[in-house]
């Protein structure tokens, strides 16, 4: 019996050997410099794939660490239009995303920044999503109810990667319709709010820490509207200006450089302002004499025409 057992052993031993150097082979191949040739930008995770055993040597990754390591790799690859996201360097569990407000919606020209944070069963589990930056869709910091969250772990699909759900995520927040964790806003405050984002998420220390290159999109942008609002601002209109002032010009044109800017580039004669006054007194006189004469008419005409009925 003892030698029987002995020789399982000895058979067995290889097949250990061989699941051992596969899942170092797996663990080394997300941790080499070759993925530095696909994505300057590899985060080092710590924390749910860094435990450490009794003879010091690392554990292979859980499920929910490769799959999302897949998935990272994948989303560098292969961008969701309008989005980017990143997991946090010290919890590959909590990732966060950015959505820029697709054109021809009340949120063009936004950034929406929200965060991810995914089960240690994932995949075979839904992840939480929560929305961040004020937008008129979502409540800030609250769990949506969508299909893709924890809220419905019935409709959840293993297959579904982080693309899908924030591809999910997007389908939605342009949408209208009600769920849990949404509200109702007019298209004119959800413009608000995205012109409002850009400061909002800037005074963000995770955002600007995981998003260095939209950061400097946004400031680029801010930059821009400044300069713009600043070349196109409206010019006061000018006030009606009493006789004599001496600080604006004829017919109430602003003085510039403390000169008058009369029109024609002559002075108007000292009486013109007198005589147009004048005239518009004879011109309310007329027309006040034109409605008497016209109500004595009016008049005249019924009286004869009443005369004509009585003598009929």
């Amino acid at each position: 019996m003892a030698r029987e057992a002995e020789e399982k052993e000895l058979a067995v031993q290889p097949l250990q050997e061989a699941i051992v150097a596969i899942a170092d082979h797996h663990f080394i191949f997300f941790n080499t410099t070759a993925l530095f040739r696909v994505q300057p930008r590899i985060p080092i995770f710590i924390g749910v794939s860094g435990e450490m055993n009794n003879n010091g040597n690392k554990r292979a990754p859980t499920t929910a660490t490769q799959r999302l390591k897949q998935d990272y790799l994948r989303i560098k690859k292969d961008p969701v239009p309008y989005i980017c996201a990143e997991p946090l360097p010290s919890n590959i569990l909590e990732w966060h995303y950015v959505v820029r407000g697709p054109e021809k919606t009340p949120y063009e020209g936004g950034y929406y920044h929200g965060k991810l944070i995914f089960p240690r069963e994932f995949p075979f589990k839904p992840p939480s999503i929560y929305m961040i930056t004020p937008n008129g869709r979502f409540k800030c910091n609250t769990r949506l109810c969508l299909s893709i969250t924890d809220f419905h772990p019935d409709t959840w699909n293993p297959a579904w990667s982080v693309s899908t759900i924030l591809t999910g995520l997007l389908s939605f927040m342009v949408e209208k319709g009600p769920t849990l964790g949404s509200i109702e806003t007019s298209d004119y405050t959800k413009r608000q709010l995205s012109a409002q984002s850009l400061a909002f998420n800037l005074k963000d220390k995770v955002f600007c820490e995981l998003f260095p290159d939209v950061v400097d999109e946004m400031k680029q942008k801010q930059k821009a509207q400044e300069e713009l609002s600043a070349r196109t601002q409206p010019l006061p209109l000018p006030d009606v200006v009493p006789d004599g002032d001496p600080q604006h010009a004829h017919y109430g044109l602003p003085a510039l450089n403390g000169g008058p800017v009369p029109l024609g580039g002559a002075n108007p004669a000292p009486g013109l302002q007198q005589a147009n006054r004048n005239h518009g007194l004879l011109g309310g006189a007329l027309a006040n004499l034109f409605v008497i004469v016209g109500f004595a008419a009016f008049a005249y005409t019924v009286k004869y025409v009443l005369r004509s009925i009585a003598q009929e």
